[in-house]
């Protein structure tokens, strides 16, 4: 957080609603974000992040101005993005149709079939991840936090965020080796 932020979090905290909304409009795409990966619900990931912002809103007097302001409200998103998860709502919803649209980086027809074939294989593995595991890798291998960070944002232990980690990515090795072992045939027959 550089020193605008410390000073916007600062006048936010003596109740400037204005600073605040430059505070959200700073990290709004973050939180929303952390919690799509979770949700994988385009409309649930909005209220998530909504309800992220507001809860840091009420609770702004017990945030540490000088730390980090990211780490902070995306562990409010995680949180309550797990609590969605784990909701028996949620797993009676199940998954909308196309909910994990992006569109594709690659502008060549091939490179964005190729593109939007492996963001849906991916999606699809990370979304088999129960949520716990889900959370923790997406903090670390999207948000790129430390696990410090995981493990102070999801209120954690190191090796319980290590642990986690662990078993999302066993889990995700799994599910894609089909996919990894023809990428690599691929590969070595264009190498022949």
């Amino acid at each position: 957080m550089g020193p605008e932020d410390s000073f916007l979090i600062a006048r936010a905290r003596r109740g400037d609603l204005q600073a605040f909304e430059e505070v959200v409009r700073t990290y709004q795409r973050r939180v929303y974000g952390v919690a799509l990966r979770i949700v994988r619900a385009h409309d649930v990931a909005d209220d998530v992040a909504q309800e992220a912002f507001l809860r840091a809103w009420r609770s702004l007097d017990r945030f540490e101005v000088g730390r980090p302001f990211g780490p902070w409200v995306c562990r409010i998103a995680a949180n309550l993005a797990v609590n969605h998860v784990r909701s028996p709502r949620a797993r009676e919803q199940g998954l909308p149709e196309g909910h994990a649209e992006m569109p594709a980086p690659d502008p060549s027809p091939l490179g964005a079939v190729l593109d939007a074939e492996a963001r849906r294989v991916l999606d699809a593995a990370v979304g088999e991840l129960p949520a716990e595991q889900r959370a923790v890798f997406v903090l670390r291998a999207v948000e790129e936090m430390s696990y410090a960070e995981i493990a102070e944002a999801l209120s954690l232990s190191p090796g319980t965020v290590m642990s986690r980690l662990f078993r999302a990515r066993e889990r995700l090795a799994r599910a894609l080796r089909p996919y990894l072992g023809r990428a690599a045939e691929r590969r070595k027959a264009g190498a022949s």
